[in-house]
């Protein structure tokens, strides 16, 4: 289930923070979780406790209320990771993206690539255009009657994860955190990633290394392909193909994304230096 710290922190949130999701550890290094539509970070939950062993966790939270472009977003974020840094200069930041999150991942590893480490995308909804059913979809949220729009929210449910791989309790905590986008938001966001845009050529100023993680049954969005397309523009990268996943493959029981990160040799020497002690610990 959803930490409790979670569940009492958003619903008031009025501007874009960083949420704590375990006690910080500022000697390991920054992990920065910049979550999908539903902007709460809630939904990385059943990857905190792996996780938390070898990194100092940070969630993105974007206020329902927030109508910021894709340039306040970034900005923002950036400077919410500096304010981080300025506690420990020293520590590696690794970025991850999922979804809506891997747009605004890529958007902050081209505006400030000196603060990302390593960049990790799940999923990254950059592929959005090509799927003009997503497009019509974002039409009809803003068109829809108010009355309608929560039960239309479970329409696209089995679209956004293979539900046979997800527990009960998450399913419920994926349904719950749907529902709680309003209309408005929702709308909004899926604006944002019509408009999502980059020059593919900056992709090569990317010199870090970075994982981009596809589902081969994501039915939401192309991923595979769109991992195949970034990998080959991004010079010092590489994907993994979850082959049963979809697109919310990080609540599936079977993922483990500290696990993932150990098998494709992408932690690097400073998180074994600093954080394998933690696990002995």
């Amino acid at each position: 289930m959803i930490p409790s710290e979670f569940v009492q922190q958003n619903p008031n949130l009025k501007t874009l923070c960083f949420l704590q999701p375990a006690p910080p550890q500022p000697n390991l290094p920054l992990f920065v979780f910049l979550p999908g539509m539903d902007g709460t970070g809630q939904l990385l939950h059943t990857q905190i406790p792996g996780l938390a062993n070898v990194f100092d966790i940070r969630c993105l939270s974007i206020p329902l209320e927030d109508r910021s472009n894709w340039y306040t977003l970034t900005t923002r974020t950036i400077a919410l990771i500096q304010s981080e840094l300025a506690r420990n200069h020293s520590r590696p930041v690794y970025v991850c993206g999922e979804s809506f999150g891997g747009c605004l991942a890529l958007n902050l590893a081209l505006k400030a690539p000196q603060l990302v480490d390593r960049l990790i995308l799940i999923n990254p909804a950059s592929s959005f255009k090509q799927q003009p059913w997503l497009q019509w979809g974002s039409f009809l949220t803003q068109s829809m009657p108010g009355w309608f729009y929560p039960s239309s929210v479970l329409t696209i449910l089995p679209f956004l994860a293979s539900l046979g791989r997800i527990s009960p309790d998450d399913r419920q905590a994926l349904i719950k955190t749907m529902k709680s986008v309003p209309q408005q938001t929702s709308a909004w966001r899926l604006e944002l990633l019509q408009s999502f845009h980059f020059d593919t050529h900056r992709l090569c100023q990317v010199k870090k290394p970075v994982l981009v993680i596809a589902g081969a049954a994501d039915l939401l969005l192309p991923s595979v392909r769109e991992a195949e397309f970034l990998v080959k523009h991004l010079p010092n990268s590489r994907f993994v193909v979850l082959p049963r996943s979809g697109h919310a493959c990080l609540l599936e029981t079977d993922i483990d994304l500290l696990e993932i990160l150990q098998q494709q040799h992408f932690l690097g020497k400073l998180v074994s230096q600093s954080s394998m002690s933690a696990i002995a610990s």
